[in-house]
């Protein structure tokens, strides 16, 4: 089954429930298209059954700023999408790219929980034929707080997180990975939606190790908060040694 979200979900309605419960499927595909900003538009697998294969309302409010205000600066970046689930974020990005072909863009969709790498796969093959020839979309695996691979880029260019950490219990995996990634130039976007008191928390354990800057707009009245987040004086040099805790 096939839903067209472009309409019915307008960016600054966002609710909880993101898809209309009479098309509730644990499984289905849905058509995004950021008011337009996507042409042709993003086609994501979705899978209800996992937290991670759900569409999230940060996830939708990052994609269009990203698109609207950012698109230029991401062009021949390397990028990495922290707690990916179905690709949302770093696909709308490939196939909004409007590249030259010169610049390679790289985008690593990763996340911590295997079982979500097929349904990434699966989103990354259906929006492929729509990637501009020198933009690259590859999944990996990332547990946090863990050492990271090789293949990933340390650091990226830019990091691209939303509604990423559910489990409050994840935080300090989630920062350490932070740490380890972030470079002297490593933007990090940073949005989720406030559903607990623990959520501030973790905006002010992150502002203890990197730069944080809110960044506001309408979403806000949604209870969505999105930052722009930079490796602070404290942490220059640190990078790599510090994922081993």
């Amino acid at each position: 089954m096939t839903t067209d979200l472009a309409e019915e979900l307008p960016f600054l309605s966002i609710s909880e429930d993101l898809i209309p419960s009479t098309v509730e499927k644990s499984s289905q595909q849905v058509i995004l298209s950021f008011d337009g900003l996507l042409t042709p538009p993003l086609i994501l697998q979705t899978n209800e059954t996992e937290c991670g294969g759900k569409l999230w309302p940060a996830g939708m409010v990052l994609a269009e700023y990203i698109l609207r205000n950012k698109k230029d600066e991401i062009e021949g970046k390397k990028i990495i999408e922290l707690g990916a689930g179905s690709g949302l974020v770093g696909l709308a990005l490939a196939v909004g790219l409007e590249s030259t072909d010169i610049r390679t863009t790289t985008i690593y969709l990763t996340d911590g929980h295997p079982p979500l790498l097929p349904l990434l796969q699966q989103n990354v093959d259906l929006n492929a034929p729509n990637f501009r020839t020198s933009t690259v979309v590859m999944p990996n695996l990332l547990s946090w707080g863990q050492s990271i691979s090789p293949t990933i880029p340390s650091p990226p260019d830019i990091i691209l997180a939303a509604d990423c950490c559910y489990l409050e219990s994840n935080v300090p995996l989630l920062l350490a990975t932070m740490e380890a990634l972030m470079g002297n130039d490593t933007v990090c976007y940073f949005c989720y939606k406030k559903r607990r008191r623990a959520d501030k928390d973790m905006i002010r354990k992150l502002s203890k190790s990197f730069e944080v800057d809110e960044i506001k707009g309408d979403w806000k009245k949604d209870g969505v908060f999105l930052y722009e987040i930079k490796e602070g004086r404290s942490m220059r040099g640190v990078g790599q040694a510090r994922i081993a805790l």
